[in-house]
């Protein structure tokens, strides 16, 4: 069995409703987000994906939330966007558009620190 691993970022402010703290208050991060795929086999040329595929695929789902307010992109507008549910967004995205690849989807990880994160698998 193989996992790989891609980090990548955004940059977004959220707000998290209901919160009693600091954190209620419109804030950013400066995101990072880790995405693990596994696979059993490797193709011709020995690799599970390509790293920038896999790359491209996340930039393209992250897009939606780069440089935004995250309150306003749906579902968020409704949820709170805390970066528990924010992994699980972007794991449920992720994973429709992994489907058409050789891998499979292992977890998604949001850092909104370099000290915090949380992480979404199935």
């Amino acid at each position: 069995m193989y996992k790989l691993r891609i980090i990548t970022d955004f940059d977004a402010a959220h707000q998290l409703r209901g919160y009693k703290g600091k954190c209620e208050n419109i804030h950013g991060h400066n995101w990072k987000v880790e995405v693990e795929v596994i696979s059993e086999e490797l193709d011709e040329i020995g690799l599970a994906i390509d790293f920038k595929e896999l790359k491209s695929i996340t930039d393209t789902v992250i897009s939606q939330l780069d440089h935004t307010f995250i309150n306003e992109v749906p579902p968020f507008n409704e949820i709170n966007p805390s970066s528990e549910n924010i992994a699980r967004w972007l794991y449920i995205l992720l994973k429709e558009k992994i489907e058409t690849t050789p891998v499979r989807l292992h977890s998604v990880t949001v850092w909104e620190s370099e000290y915090a994160s949380a992480t979404y698998f199935e």
